[in-house]
């Protein structure tokens, strides 16, 4: 039996993830009135406007409601003394493990959108790439940024 790690990310991020969405929803849905325009305007049958409206339906309850719930079910993370695991993904699992002794450098980051719901972003930098911890509540953040960094230079002076 392979233990999945136990932390998770803050809860708010469903609904940053949501408001998110709703932002490119709200786009595909000008763009399908435009094109749903022209289409009446060009005498195409009615049943291609409706498959349209059924496909923009469909694709915002999938982008807003299941996509979000399901990504934040699936986040987790785990920092430990010897390395950082990560597992993220909705249909495909994708688990990460990143030793310490490669972590080069933590960041946090945080936009307007995380800002406003107080949560921020912890990101592990190593030499080929870097790793983000999405939505974290601001205090936990922090914490962990500098536990990582502190793991991490520990990690250094073993080499």
């Amino acid at each position: 039996m392979i233990l999945e790690p136990q932390k998770r990310i803050s809860e708010k991020a469903l609904t940053v993830w949501r408001f998110s969405a709703f932002i490119k929803v709200a786009i595909s849905w000008i763009l399908a009135a435009v094109v749903i325009f022209f289409l009446h305007r060009f005498h195409v049958p009615l049943w291609i406007i409706v498959l349209l409206i059924a496909v923009e339906l469909i694709f915002t309850y999938f982008s807003i409601y299941l996509i979000p719930s399901l990504k934040w079910r699936r986040w987790r993370y785990d920092v430990r003394e010897e390395e950082i695991e990560l597992q993220e993904g909705i249909f495909i699992v994708k688990r990460t493990i990143i030793p310490m002794i490669r972590v080069q450098h933590v960041d946090t980051v945080q936009g307007p959108l995380l800002r406003k719901y107080q949560l921020a972003s912890v990101i592990v930098n190593t030499a080929a790439t870097a790793h983000e911890i999405p939505a974290l509540e601001e205090s936990e953040a922090e914490e962990l940024r500098r536990f990582i960094s502190n793991l991490a230079r520990v990690a250094d002076e073993d080499v």
